[in-house]
């Protein structure tokens, strides 16, 4: 029997969508069941094989299910900006990611929402102990570590899978982190962690089993990861910059 998510408060998950129109039934059905009490945004962003209109079905015949019908494809992080502001203005207490293709498994977040007890944000890690990847090319899998290895580096931060979009939040951490994002692409969920770590937030990992979408296609791209790496990078090296300048400034003065 699936735990509640009483003790958590009021649990909103946002799933954005285009063109999800094989996989928004299967998802939602999968998430009622795993979290009856938590609600549901899709957020769509108008797309042209009526996902947006299947969702609309979805949600006139369950009260948890709720539609945002965006005027067009925009990037999963202002989808995600555009789903959480809705559900901190209508008082959510817990705000969580999820991708709609399944690679993110509904009956896995009971144990998000159990590590948020200790946290203001909790990220699901396919590579720490416990996770895994289900079904991915060994390239693909390569590519993905090696864009959280080279952002660890870089940021100098601990986590495993910061690139990971199923997250969880609670909402006065994003009310802290929302106005200073400034990604919108790939790039967003570095900047989601990275912005939590620079307001003294407690952010942890959980492990998640993560599964390549049996249905539709991706939408991610080699551009969307250089353009992404590329602004990490220069995060890191700003980051390295002040190091420095910290640095020097306590130097002592030299006797003359």
């Amino acid at each position: 029997m699936t735990e509640p998510t009483a003790p958590w408060g009021r649990v909103l998950v946002i799933i954005p969508t285009y063109n999800e129109s094989e996989n928004i039934g299967p998802i939602v059905e999968r998430l009622r069941a795993a979290v009856p009490d938590a609600d549901l945004l899709i957020a769509d962003d108008n797309s042209p094989d009526g996902t947006g209109a299947l969702a609309d079905a979805l949600a006139d015949a369950d009260s948890h299910i709720h539609v945002m019908h965006r005027l067009g494809k925009e990037g999963l992080g202002a989808a995600y900006v555009a789903g959480f502001r809705w559900g901190l203005s209508r008082d959510y207490d817990i705000l969580v990611e999820m991708d709609a293709d399944g690679s993110h498994q509904p009956e896995q977040l009971p144990r998000l929402l159990e590590a948020l007890r200790g946290a203001d944000m909790v990220k699901g890690s396919r590579y720490v102990p416990g996770g895994s990847v289900v079904n991915w090319p060994k390239s693909r899998e390569l590519l993905s570590r090696g864009g959280s290895l080279w952002t660890r580096l870089m940021l100098g931060l601990p986590f495993r899978d910061i690139t990971g979009g199923f997250n969880a939040f609670r909402a006065a951490a994003l009310r802290l982190i929302l106005p200073r994002l400034s990604s919108v692409g790939y790039n967003f969920q570095v900047d989601l962690t990275w912005q939590a770590v620079q307001q003294g937030l407690t952010v942890v990992e959980t492990p998640i089993d993560f599964a390549e979408r049996e249905r539709g296609q991706s939408k991610m791209s080699g551009r969307i990861v250089v353009e992404a790496l590329f602004k990490t990078t220069a995060w890191g090296l700003g980051r390295r910059f002040s190091q420095a300048r910290r640095l020097l400034g306590r130097r002592p003065l030299e006797q003359s």
